[in-house]
């Protein structure tokens, strides 16, 4: 079984800002250290789509360009409808219990990782 690691958007903002800072090197040493290993780096649209919106908003064209150079060099995970079904019974369950993860009118981008993260596994990815 190949080993995945699915990419929140924090990670994959540090990785897509062209700084040089000890942050960020550190991120990307750790991320030719994962593929160095074997392991398969995953950037899941929704996070994608949450880095790239800041990006885009403060019209940083560098990190955008960055972000889409990144997207060749990972894997991509598409959002799929069997993801969002996934999620919408993720984020339901969290609020039955009184444990929401974000505002009830919010996206909630979070539940959706975790719903893609959660096909894979079933899949046995």
């Amino acid at each position: 079984m190949r080993k995945l690691i699915l990419l929140d958007s924090g990670p994959l903002g540090i990785l897509s800002n062209p700084s040089e800072t000890q942050t960020i090197e550190s991120c990307r040493e750790w991320a030719r250290g994962q593929q160095a290993q074997g392991r398969v780096i995953v950037i899941p649209e929704i996070a994608d789509y949450e880095v790239r919106r800041e990006l885009l908003r403060a019209d940083k064209a560098s990190g955008v360009r960055r972000l889409d150079r990144i997207k060749e060099t990972f894997a991509y995970l598409p959002i799929t409808t069997a993801a969002m079904l996934k999620a919408a019974q993720f984020w339901a369950q969290v609020r039955k219990a009184g444990r929401p993860t974000a505002d009830s009118t919010a996206l909630d981008a979070d539940v959706i990782l975790a719903a893609q993260a959660s096909i894979l596994i079933d899949e046995g990815s």
